[in-house]
């Protein structure tokens, strides 16, 4: 065995038991025959299965935009707000964002779930496509005033001189709207949903064998889903 040691700043971190070896994924399996034929229904129910196990904040995931035509990838925290029979929901702005220059260029993005209590993934990938502002202010009712009022102050992802200058944006904005209950969504802001091609489901095994399995749209019926096994 080589006694030469790694000179990167991080290296195997992951190490149990004073060692580099990554630790081992126990806590289930996966089989076809776990599966439901409609993947809307299988996301749901592991989606409750992950509530009841207490997983902290199943509904966080990474949206993964590119844009075009440099190819240039990128990607955050979101949270899933909404699972309809269409898709995906998050909210976000839509104007000033880097994810709305993606999308703006490249209509198509990806989630990625991480639950890690139960050792699972969830990847999902499709086409996106913008909600209107009525199906918008339905969810931007249910939010504190203070999100409300900061959607409409925050040009997100734009430079800022100052913590300041941003809470002058929201004294403004609070201005503009006191005394009044029922604010409007702003309408650069708003739903997104991805439209899933793909979709799928991870159970961590050990030895890095894990269970995989995609659905794929049909692509002449457009209703109907393959599910295959995939190779770890």
């Amino acid at each position: 065995m080589s006694s030469e040691k790694s000179s990167a700043t991080i290296f195997a971190p992951g190490g149990t038991d004073a060692s580099f070896q990554a630790q081992q994924y126990t806590k289930g399996r996966l089989e076809i025959a776990d599966l439901v034929d409609d993947p809307f229904q299988q996301f749901h129910a592991w989606f409750n299965h992950a509530q009841s196990q207490n997983v902290h904040q199943p509904e966080t995931v990474t949206l993964s935009t590119a844009e075009l035509p440099s190819g240039r990838v990128s990607a955050r925290m979101v949270y899933l707000k909404e699972l309809d029979d269409r898709g995906f929901v998050i909210y976000s702005n839509w104007a000033t964002s880097r994810k709305a220059v993606d999308v703006q260029s490249n209509p198509h993005a990806a989630l990625t779930f991480w639950w890690h209590e139960l050792e699972r993934q969830v990847r999902v990938e499709g086409q996106v496509e913008r909600l209107t502002s009525e199906q918008s202010q339905i969810y931007y009712d249910t939010r504190i005033r203070g999100s409300r009022l900061g959607a409409w102050a925050s040009e997100q992802s734009k430079e800022l001189q100052s913590r300041e200058e941003l809470e002058r944006r929201v004294s403004d904005v609070e201005e503009r709207f006191k005394g009044q209950e029922k604010i409007p969504v702003p309408d650069f802001w708003g739903g997104l949903r991805v439209l899933p091609k793909t979709i799928e489901f991870w159970q961590g095994r050990e030895s890095r064998l894990h269970d995989r399995f995609c659905y794929t749209k049909d692509e002449i019926s457009q209703s109907e889903w393959k599910i295959r096994r995939l190779s770890p």
